[in-house]
């Protein structure tokens, strides 16, 4: 796409975290799952057919100092994507709120959030986010989930109750990272919400805000992997 293109839709990445729990000599996203492929890649295979399908795409990559290898290593999507990168402000919030807060400014149209460590996988996950921008007319927010039961996993996520509502799932409750899981049956790997609904974006994972992916509409895949240890 051009650089100088009014984009479509925007896909917030957050990589300026610190990853104390990954323990390894380098960035997370970067661990590679096959060769060439790192944990990055897969994470941005849905947001790459987002621009296969004719959508301008902006990145906002919010990262810091200890991200420069990041940063080099997003080069190869230059062409694929108008790509903007922001230092996190640590004055917002230094957890994921501060680095979605930090993006906000810089995104225009739907905008999605994206995890660098998160990989959605299976039948129909590569076009999933496409999907999800797709129905924000319906409610205004939309998630990619996997159904979860494990109140350990759950405990460590953006964790969602989804129930079935004719024929389209919907967010009952949502929590992040809930002390008590119980209840909650899925979490989400990513979000989408419209423009009008975007200043809302960072209360989905602050801890102490309502969730509004109250009310979303859920597209349920496969399986979602979390790469936070080396193990992922």
């Amino acid at each position: 796409m051009s650089s100088g293109s009014v984009p479509d839709v925007s896909v917030i990445l957050p990589c300026a975290g610190f990853a104390t729990r990954f323990g390894a000599p380098y960035s997370k996203e970067l661990h590679c799952l096959a060769p060439g492929i790192t944990v990055l890649d897969r994470s941005l295979e849905a947001v790459v057919e987002l621009a296969k399908s004719g959508l301008n795409v902006r990145l906002v990559v919010v990262f810091g100092t200890h991200k420069l290898d990041t940063v080099s290593y997003l080069a190869r999507y230059a062409g694929i994507f108008q790509m903007v990168f922001v230092y996190q402000d640590q004055s917002l919030e230094p957890d994921l709120d501060g680095a979605v807060r930090s993006a906000l400014p810089m995104t225009q149209g739907p905008v999605a959030l994206v995890l660098p460590d998160i990989v959605v996988s299976g039948a129909g996950s590569a076009g999933s986010l496409l999907a999800a921008f797709g129905r924000l007319e319906v409610a205004g927010w939309s998630v990619v989930a996997a159904v979860e039961r494990d109140p350990g996993t759950l405990r460590q996520m953006g964790a969602l109750a989804v129930v079935e509502r004719g024929d389209v799932m919907t967010v009952r409750a949502a929590a992040d990272k809930p002390a008590d899981p119980s209840g909650f049956n899925a979490f989400w790997g990513m979000v989408a919400v419209s423009e009008e609904e975007a200043h809302q974006l960072p209360d989905v994972v602050s801890k102490g805000s309502d969730s509004p992916l109250v009310g979303a509409d859920a597209l349920l895949v496969e399986r979602i992997v979390n790469y936070n240890t080396t193990e992922g």
